[in-house]
């Protein structure tokens, strides 16, 4: 039998090529060798942006459609939202019952996320319990494998010691799931950061081949070569990130006339444009489809969370048994004795 995979994002709108290349296409390998569920991680979005869900709704459909488009197959995988399969929260709660709080204090994940978004120290309960919840996601389904990156190591640690925890206090239930590191690429923003939504630097599948043309023409290049005729260096240049990515065969021939200054930063930058419209192409065709006939989206919304929920269901089943939480009428009948 296939092992199971659980994985999502949380609907903050479209998705760029850092999450085309460090996950999506990842994806769309895996579904072929495991048994995925993609998960719209929508209350994990309200742990910090509660005071902000005007978007919600759009930000969910524009994700789906991306996933969509990079290959994830709803004939494969079960995509579905988070706050559909209430499952979720039942088994959150009922592990936060076993959870120490100093487990999650110590969470260095949490820590750094704190300060990326620069939250106050009143943070909320559902920011320090999410990894508990995240905990439930995965559990769910027992995931036997998650897809991860290194920083989200630690994450997956404590779903594994919940996972132990509560098969020693009750019954066998969990699987202890394994990390799958996936490397990818690292993407850079058009300003030299982190490519990010929040800093306003990203590419997104769905730009025009306008928009697309526009950004590259306003990245960073070698801040050392002033003129055409300059020799360049490559490898501190953004836009030759982007060849090395999206125009590897013609990757060591861009890097040769860069450092002997015959290759000048607005032509090697229409290069790399049309490289990246070229890459993104068949995806936003595809997505173009499926944007035209957003009844589709809600079918595969509804189909995935109710399968989701079906199996979810019989997890919470074993769980409260196993926590003596299923009202027995034999003990009842036997009581009136």
């Amino acid at each position: 039998m296939k092992e199971t995979i659980l994985s999502g994002f949380r609907p903050t709108g479209r998705v760029h090529i850092g999450n085309l290349l460090g996950a999506l296409e990842n994806w769309v390998k895996l579904q072929n060798e495991y048994t995925c569920f993609f998960e719209v991680a929508d209350w994990h979005l309200l742990t910090t942006s509660y005071d902000n869900v005007s978007s919600l709704q759009e930000n969910i459909f524009q994700m789906i459609l991306d996933w969509l488009a990079a290959g994830i197959d709803p004939e494969k995988s079960t995509i579905f939202v988070q706050s559909l399969v209430k499952e979720h929260a039942e088994l959150y709660l009922l592990f936060s019952m076993i959870t120490p709080i100093s487990w999650l204090q110590r969470n260095p994940t949490l820590k750094e996320q704190i300060r990326d978004l620069q939250l106050t120290s009143d943070n909320n309960y559902g920011l320090l319990g999410y990894p508990v919840l995240q905990a439930a996601d995965i559990l769910c389904y027992k995931a036997t494998v998650v897809p991860v990156g290194e920083d989200q190591l630690p994450h997956l640690e404590l779903t594994r010691e919940i996972a132990r925890r509560f098969n020693n206090l009750f019954k066998n239930i969990f699987p202890e799931p394994k990390s799958l590191i996936t490397k990818f690429p690292k993407v850079f923003g058009i300003d030299g950061k982190k490519m990010s939504k929040s800093l306003n630097n990203a590419i997104y599948i769905s730009d025009s081949d306008e928009e697309i043309t526009r950004k590259v023409k306003l990245s960073i290049t070698d801040t050392t070569k002033i003129r055409k005729n300059d020799k360049g260096h490559p490898e501190t240049c953004n836009v030759f990130s982007y060849h090395k990515i999206f125009n590897q065969n013609e990757t060591e021939n861009i890097k040769s006339l860069c450092e002997k200054g015959e290759l000048g930063c607005v032509d090697c930058k229409n290069i790399c444009s049309k490289k990246i419209i070229e890459y993104l192409s068949p995806i936003r065709e595809k997505r173009n489809i499926y944007e035209k006939n957003p009844h589709m989206i809600f079918e595969i919304i509804q189909e995935g969370s109710q399968k989701a929920r079906e199996i979810a269901k019989k997890t919470l089943d074993e769980v409260n048994e196993s926590m003596n939480l299923k009202i027995n009428r034999r003990f009842y009948d036997k009581t009136s004795l």
